[in-house]
């Protein structure tokens, strides 16, 4: 069956995807918009009560669920959140797309990870949201809690890097692989923020739903400037005959 990318005209196919990336854009910013409103509103308290202690020992809140190399783990894996390391992890992207000559797409990942920590301040700054006092916090923190910042920072480095390196496939299990790890990273993130007891849940919640909005809204403009080429172009998908040739399958007999 022929792909419908080989037969419909190019402008087609890159508006569709242009506009299924902003209407996921736009369900991100409603979906933050209504956790902000039912934070405000102090609605959200039970839920984030409730699910805050499902993570402690109900006889003793200072001791997480989980045997103690789960504690460790969750450490661990909070620090993938960090402002240190996300810059880190940044700053090597910005240097080997740079060393491999693709400036657009440096300039696009440093656009987007440093736009999202100044959007990522502004909004706790907003909001004003102290951390939660209901359990005993497992690492240090000092700054305010909504949305959380490890949730919405690795959202917008993750998945910017993630959609970066899926364009440079032209296999698409690679690509889905590579999206799918950048996804469970941001997850996995977010979740041990709450297990520490350093956020509540609608901060982590408001995060993803920050960070993703803004990750799919440099996207979209990434594909706009493509289309005009002010970045470089996406390889096209193997075929079959492709696939033949560089010996991934056994032409039939």
């Amino acid at each position: 069956m022929v792909s419908a990318r080989r037969w419909l005209p190019n402008w087609i196919t890159a508006e569709f995807g242009t506009l299924v990336t902003l209407l996921a854009a736009a369900s991100a910013l409603f979906a933050f918009a209504q956790i902000a409103e039912e934070v405000l509103d102090g609605e959200s308290h039970g839920f984030d009560e409730k699910l805050l202690l499902a993570f402690r020992n109900p006889s003793d809140l200072a001791d997480p669920i989980g045997p103690a190399w789960l504690e460790i783990a969750m450490r661990d894996i909070t620090s993938l959140g960090s402002t240190t390391v996300l810059a880190l992890v940044t700053l090597a992207a910005v240097l080997y797309l740079v060393m491999d000559g693709k400036k657009a797409s440096a300039a696009l990942v440093a656009v987007a990870v440093c736009g999202g920590a100044v959007l990522s301040f502004l909004l706790k700054s907003g909001f004003d949201r102290p951390r939660p006092d209901l359990v005993a916090h497992l690492v240090e923190v000092h700054t305010l809690s909504f949305p959380s910042g490890h949730a919405m920072g690795s959202a917008f480095t993750y998945l910017t890097l993630g959609a970066l390196l899926a364009r440079t496939q032209a296999r698409r299990r690679i690509k889905i692989y590579v999206l799918t790890v950048a996804v469970l990273l941001t997850l996995m993130v977010g979740v041990s923020r709450v297990y520490l007891g350093v956020h509540w849940p609608t901060d982590v919640l408001a995060g993803w739903c920050a960070g993703s909005a803004w990750a799919l809204i440099c996207w979209t403009a990434a594909l706009w400037l493509q289309r005009r080429g002010g970045i470089e172009p996406t390889p096209p998908e193997e075929t079959t005959s492709d696939k033949i040739t560089r010996g991934r399958i056994t032409p039939p007999v």
